[in-house]
């Protein structure tokens, strides 16, 4: 039983299919990581291990960290720098084969730091779920100039497509800065018009919004609920995003 329980605002418990958190893993180690899913893991949904992180660990450790988190309850996955290396390099089924290997039930499939065209991306999708993945495909370039020349209307296709190729979730790329990309300006302040435009566009509960900063995470539990799905969130903030959800902070507090 949690303590003052009675004060706090519930939750729907997990399996959820909304309120989902998404949280980045840039190399915690297993000890580290097991300690903090034993307090919070029960406000984790899914579980990144960012980038290419997991070729510079010990295959033991990818695998144990693994099975930790989906003893939690929680969908690991692979970054999606990770599967453009792969198909870069040519070598997606290698990609997929280690990938089951491991125990990852989840991969993503993005094209932010290469140039992978729209049908092969699509493909790359289909292929992956055919594999027995569950896909979370993202939607944006990480570089700033390049990712300005994509227009609002090619990402909402780019993410209608991508769902309808498979993908289970929509990530919206913001980095792990969350400035200056995407939905986001040089500050970190949400562009509202064009979430309005892409929520009246793209099916609300398949979109998973990164909003790696405070305000931002604030900001869409203010606009869209404390079921908001949100992603990028640092290990340090899953407690403190769940009392934002819960309102259980001043930003929140009496608003949801």
């Amino acid at each position: 039983m949690k303590s003052f329980e009675f004060l706090s605002k519930k939750r729907e418990e997990k399996p959820r299919t909304c309120g989902l958190t998404m949280v980045l893993d840039k190399g915690l180690g297993l000890e580290t990581a097991s300690s903090l899913m034993d307090i919070s893991g029960e406000y984790v949904d899914y579980l990144k291990f960012g980038w290419g992180t997991s070729i510079v660990h010990e295959q033991d450790i990818i695998r144990a960290k693994v099975e930790m988190y989906k003893s939690h309850h929680i969908t690991p996955y692979t970054g999606g720098t990770l599967f453009e290396l792969a198909y870069k390099k040519g070598m997606l089924n290698e990609f997929f084969d280690e990938a089951h290997e491991l125990g990852f039930p989840a991969i993503e499939i993005s094209d932010g730091s290469t140039t992978i065209s729209h049908d092969d991306k699509l493909e790359c999708i289909e292929l992956a779920c055919d594999d027995g993945f569950e896909v979370l495909s993202e939607v944006g370039k990480k570089d700033p100039v390049l990712d300005k020349e994509m227009s609002l209307d090619d990402r909402i296709k780019a993410m209608n497509d991508e769902l309808n190729a498979g993908s289970s979730l929509i990530i919206v790329e913001a980095r792990e800065g969350g400035k200056n990309i995407g939905i986001f300006d040089k500050s970190g302040k949400a562009n509202e018009d064009e979430i309005d435009t892409i929520l009246n566009n793209v099916d609300n509960e398949k979109i998973l919004w990164e909003a790696p900063n405070k305000d931002q995470q604030v900001f869409f539990i203010l606009k869209l609920g404390n079921e908001v799905n949100l992603g990028n969130i640092s290990s340090d903030d899953i407690t403190s995003l769940e009392t934002l959800r819960r309102g259980l902070r001043g930003d929140t507090l009496g608003k949801i």
